[in-house]
Formats: structure tokens, C-alpha cells, sequence
């Protein structure tokens, strides 16, 4: 019951620090934020100030004057810009606490399985600088691996795929430890910019970020429709030749198409995976399968291409978008029992 009471006032935190989302879980209360990875600046004379992050800065995305600037600090699932990576983070801090002083947290943050040295240096500085007291990274296959619910301290073999804002984490998991992992720096941020080149290129229609982002998700698919042609929308962009705004009908079929090239990098990547995984491990992933987890992981028609081109079973995690999270979490929770899993460095 203490630790229960002990849990609940809790100040620690693990932060799934995506290149598309920040999500933060608290122990005892569960996932309590979850906002864009995004921050709004205003320059003025040399000088910078944070106007707004999250949600609120995201909605300035392509609609800001020239001296406000919304920035993603993460590219890639590392961070890209330090400063202001720094300043999100003590935002999200202080926003779920709600209080502008409290006890220095300690906090668990995910970093792709390929990230150097240098840029987990990097996310982990930026968290010491906005006041965590102390800061463990963990590889994302293993957390999601954790958050998705697979035995990850067993002597079996366990396969994730999590597909994120701005990289495909692939990773076998045993014994507490990864087996294999590659990561792939293609996910959710890369299907948008094919989309957004394919209707420039196709139709002369210029559209931004967050339109090609409701086209991915209204009619994104990862196989060709059955008829044909499948689902179409009616999207608003700037006519290139002419320069004014115009409306044009897309359908599933094209966005199939413009998304065909990263989703095979993707799919490439899950079969070099399983080539380089050990024969007994192999057996083990025949018999449970793939799970994927993450944003990416509800396109359309993607177990389906990947039952089709690997042959085994593949299960969509539940609440793939927050394995990530919860499994960051879980570890912070059961620090005595999963602290193994956490990096070195």
C-alpha cells in the first residue's frame, strides 16, 4: 500500500522522446502526455524565444511569419538540434508535474538501437540539462518488446518490428538481451515525404506536411486496393504551374504506389533480420511470429504484405502506438528486475 502511495506522488518518468510524438509515463499514473515533437521559435535580433511546444507549435507548421519557425528537434529518432531539444524536454517536464519546481526526476529514455555514442551523449546531456537528476537509455526494440508484452527475460526468441516517426526498429529478443537489431531510418516521416513527392511530381499540386499526413492515414495502403483503384480523397494544395490553390481527387492506388519504395526498405529490412538470426531463434519466430508495434504499424494492408512476403504470422501489438512508452515505463517500475536490460552508455 505504501509503495502504492509512494508511486502515485511519484516525479520519475520514462519519455519515449519520438521524432514525430513525446510520450511521457509516470508510475502509478500511466502515460500522461502524449504531444507533437515539436517547438515554435521567435528570432528576434539574435535572440530566440520558445512561444509555444507540442500540439500548439505543430498547428504553426507551414503557417508561421518569417520570424517564427517551427522545428523538430529529432530527425531520425536522434536529436538534430540540442538547444531546443533541451527546452522541449523541460517544457514536458514541468507540464506534467505542473509545477515549475520539483524534485530533480530520474528518467528512462528510449534511443534507437542504431544511434552513435555521440547522439546518445546527446538526448542524455539534453535531459541532464533540463533537470533530471539521473538518466538511463534504453534500446527501443527492447522496450517496445516490453510494452507489446513479449517474454523478453525467457530463454525464447522474440521478434518486433516498431515502426516510428523517423526510424524502423527491427530486433530479435532473449534472455533479457538483444539478439539481432538493425535500425532502419525510414518510418512514419518518410511515407509523408514520398507522398508529398508523388502528387508534386504526378499532379503538379504542391500540399505540406500535415495534409500528406491525413492522406497516409485516411487511404494509405501498403498493397494495391483489390479494384484497382480502392478509397479516394479530395485533397487542397498550390497549383505549381499556375500558383493558386486547387483541389484534386487521389486514390488509394496512387498513395499505394508513391508508398511503395519505403515500404519495401522496410520489408528488405524485416527479411535481413530474420536471415541473421540464429537457427534456434529462427524456430522460435516460426512458431510466435512477428509483432509489430508503433505508429507506422496501422498502415493499411501491412501485416498482410508481410504475412505474404515472410510466410509467418504477424500480430499488430495492442496500443502499438504506446509500447514504446509502457515499456519504458514497466522498466522504471521494475527497476530491480528489468534494470539489466538498459544500455551502457
Amino acid at each position: 500500500m505504501l509503495g502504492k502511495l509512494l508511486s502515485a506522488f511519484s516525479v520519475d518518468m520514462a519519455i519515449d522522446l519520438g521524432t514525430a510524438n513525446t510520450l511521457v509515463y509516470v508510475p502509478g499514473r500511466g502515460i500522461v502526455l502524449d504531444e507533437p515533437s515539436v517547438v515554435a521559435i521567435k528570432q528576434n535580433e539574435g535572440t530566440n524565444k520558445v512561444l509555444a511546444v507540442g500540439l500548439e507549435a505543430k498547428q504553426m507548421i507551414g503557417r508561421t511569419p518569417a520570424n517564427i519557425v517551427a522545428i523538430r528537434p529529432l530527425r531520425d529518432g536522434v536529436i538534430a538540434d540540442f538547444d531546443v531539444a533541451e527546452e522541449m524536454i523541460k517544457y514536458f517536464i514541468t507540464k506534467v508535474h505542473n509545477r515549475k519546481f520539483f524534485t530533480s526526476p530520474r528518467i528512462v529514455i528510449c534511443v534507437p538501437y542504431g544511434s552513435t555514442p555521440v547522439e546518445r551523449r546527446a538526448i542524455k546531456d539534453a535531459a541532464l540539462s533540463a533537470g533530471a537528476s539521473q538518466v538511463w537509455l534504453v534500446e527501443e526494440p527492447m522496450a517496445a518488446s516490453i510494452g507489446a508484452g513479449l517474454p523478453v527475460t525467457e530463454a525464447t526468441g522474440s521478434m518486433i518490428v516498431d515502426i516510428g516517426g523517423g526510424t524502423t526498429e527491427v530486433g530479435v529478443i532473449s534472455l533479457g538481451g538483444v539478439v539481432y537489431s538493425t535500425s532502419i531510418r525510414v518510418g512514419g516521416d518518410k511515407l509523408d515525404e514520398s507522398i508529398v513527392n508523388y502528387i508534386r511530381r504526378k499532379h503538379n499540386l504542391m500540399i505540406g506536411e500535415a495534409t500528406a499526413e491525413k492522406i497516409k492515414i485516411e487511404i494509405g495502403s501498403a498493397v494495391m486496393p483489390d479494384d484497382g483503384e480502392g478509397k479516394s480523397m479530395e485533397i487542397k494544395g498550390r497549383d505549381m504551374v499556375q500558383g493558386v490553390p486547387k483541389y484534386k481527387a487521389i486514390t488509394q492506388a496512387e498513395i499505394f504506389e508513391a508508398l511503395s519504395e519505403p515500404v519495401n526498405q522496410i520489408v528488405q529490412g524485416i527479411k535481413i533480420g530474420l536471415e541473421r538470426t540464429p537457427p534456434e531463434l529462427s524456430a522460435d519466430i516460426v512458431d510466435r511470429g512477428i509483432v509489430l508495434s508503433g505508429g507506422g504499424a496501422n498502415l493499411q494492408g501491412l501485416d498482410t504484405l508481410l504475412r505474404k512476403t515472410t510466410g509467418l504470422p504477424i500480430t499488430i501489438a495492442e496500443n502499438s502506438l504506446l509500447c514504446v512508452a509502457l515499456g519504458s515505463g514497466k522498466i522504471l517500475e521494475e527497476m530491480s528486475s528489468l534494470g539489466s536490460v538498459l544500455c551502457d552508455n
